[in-house]
């Protein structure tokens, strides 16, 4: 598949889809159990797996983290470790993954996925496009729970 053809203005920020949906509570793909000073977190409800979250950077418009200062590196950091600490108590995966690609959607943003013993995909990455929408009473119970830890977290 081709970049997309208006990929120079979705980096440059003037057609960014991240950018332009603000920080709502919900997205069409998430709930947000996170909202920080540079960043919104929101726990996805399609997903191979429970407690997929994505770590979005709400500052400025960038595409790669190299473009952050280094404060606003280290408080974007501190967002993404807290997100998984939160997911490591709530579901108690075995492994967890850090992705920040931004190929498809080119703003600074931070997928964290829960890896189970019976994962489909044990060993490898999850497989790209496959995802299941998981129910919307134990998401929104997930996303309960999560947010309770990080405002614990916040605490401590």
């Amino acid at each position: 598949m081709p970049w997309a053809s208006n990929w120079d203005e979705r980096v440059a920020g003037t057609a960014c889809e991240l950018c332009d949906e603000g920080r709502p509570e919900e997205t069409k793909t998430g709930t947000r159990i996170l909202a920080s000073a540079v960043a919104d977190t929101y726990l996805m409800r399609r997903a191979l797996v429970r407690g997929y979250a994505v770590v979005v950077w709400r500052g400025r418009h960038v595409v790669e983290p190299t473009e952050l200062s280094p404060s606003e590196a280290a408080q974007y950091g501190r967002d993404v470790l807290r997100v998984g600490h939160a997911i490591q108590r709530c579901f108690r995966p075995l492994k967890l993954n850090y992705l920040t690609m931004g190929n498809w959607t080119p703003h600074l943003h931070t997928h964290v996925t829960a890896r189970y013993i019976d994962d489909p995909a044990p060993g490898d990455p999850l497989p790209a496009g496959r995802s299941e929408l998981l129910p919307e009473d134990q998401w929104r119970e997930d996303a309960t729970a999560l947010r309770a830890l990080l405002t614990d977290s916040a605490t401590t």
